[in-house]
């Protein structure tokens, strides 16, 4: 989860030149907003958005590994900021339960 989409796709997206794992329409625009909301709650903590949901994710009881899904070094040394990551907030964590839930949601809707 990165800020990438946040502002519409770019050209050089791995939506637009490769389209194997990940298409236009699984980002439609109530899922993009809810992004953005979690994107804020990244930039209150002074992370970008891949650091933060890396934090969360590691966080998780029984987590042992996550697949990052760098296409360039620069991401994998983004990512590595997550080391130096301060520890969620209770109220952080709620923000960003609830608005995955919604995320959630919308993935069940576009499944279906």
């Amino acid at each position: 989860m990165t800020d990438r989409y946040l502002n519409g796709i770019p050209e050089d997206s791995r939506i637009r030149t490769d389209g194997r794992f990940l298409h236009e329409s699984d980002l439609p625009e109530e899922k993009v907003a809810l992004l953005r909301e979690l994107n804020e709650v990244a930039k209150a903590r002074g992370e970008d958005l891949s650091v933060m949901a890396l934090k969360w994710i590691l966080d998780k009881e029984g987590v042992t590994s996550v697949l990052i899904g760098a296409s360039r070094a620069q991401q994998i040394l983004k990512n590595l900021q997550v080391l130096d990551s301060r520890p969620l907030s209770p109220e952080e964590l709620e923000k960003i339960e609830v608005i995955a839930d919604q995320i959630r949601e919308i993935e069940k809707k576009h499944a279906a």
